[in-house]
């Protein structure tokens, strides 16, 4: 049983965020459920990686001090399952927008996809979609491709240490990734899909680890509620 005491002096929390709730949605609720549930005006809660509203999983959140040990724990590798849909692509680069151009898969055998991996594999170059939350000039980028404006995006050095084709399914590749901290899977799978000589988008995403914490280990926030309202 996780006192009040335990909740300010640091917690460190395993959720298995669920789809189509953002990162900022879960800290809110667990922060809400605690406050509640032990009558605490304020308390500090934040999560150490932000996870897409469509991907799910691993969620780090931290409470009380344990709120100091955020970057460190945001520094840390970590290992995604995901599909990568070839053939297609988005202007997000996954579900949260429409398909904007289609491209043949004929060309595409097993022997290619799994030797275009390997372009893949150590430091590399990589766009940041131009729906993100990343910031420039102040603006969140996702605000600029809403409203239609184009906008001059760096590219920044990732690392991608695995990068494992688990499954071909006709056009639909399942995968496991581990990555260092800023890898954006669906620039990777964008990236994919032009190294195929077609198009790609991410159609599902999940966050299994992050550093030594793995999802197995986690708890759905509805547990988590269910939990605390009984301590």
């Amino acid at each position: 049983m996780i006192l009040k005491e335990d909740y300010l002096s640091g917690q460190v929390l395993l959720i298995d965020k669920p789809l189509n709730w953002t990162s900022f949605q879960a800290v809110n609720k667990l922060r809400w459920e605690i406050r509640q549930a032990f009558n605490i005006k304020k308390i500090k809660v934040g999560h150490a990686g932000t996870l897409d509203p469509l991907a799910t999983g691993l969620l780090v959140i931290c409470t009380g001090k344990m709120t100091k040990q955020i970057d460190t724990f945001q520094g840390q590798v970590k290992e995604y399952t995901g599909t990568i849909a070839l053939g297609s692509t988005t202007p997000s680069y996954d579900l949260e927008t429409e398909i904007n151009e289609t491209f043949s898969t004929s060309h595409i055998t097993e022997t290619l996809i799994l030797d275009t991996t390997k372009q893949f594999i150590g430091d590399i170059q990589q766009y940041p979609p131009i729906f993100s939350a990343l910031k420039k000039d102040g603006k969140r980028l996702y605000e600029f491709a809403r409203a239609g404006e184009t906008v001059d995006i760096k590219p920044r050095t990732v690392n991608i240490s695995e990068f494992e084709i688990v499954k071909i399914n006709g056009s639909n590749i399942d995968f496991r990734v581990v990555c260092s901290k800023g890898t954006y899977i669906r620039s990777l799978a964008n990236d994919f899909g032009k190294a195929l000589n077609s198009g790609a988008h991410l159609s599902k995403l999940r966050r299994t680890k992050i550093g030594e914490f793995h999802v197995d280990n986690s708890v759905t926030i509805e547990n988590f509620i269910k939990n605390i309202r009984t301590e």
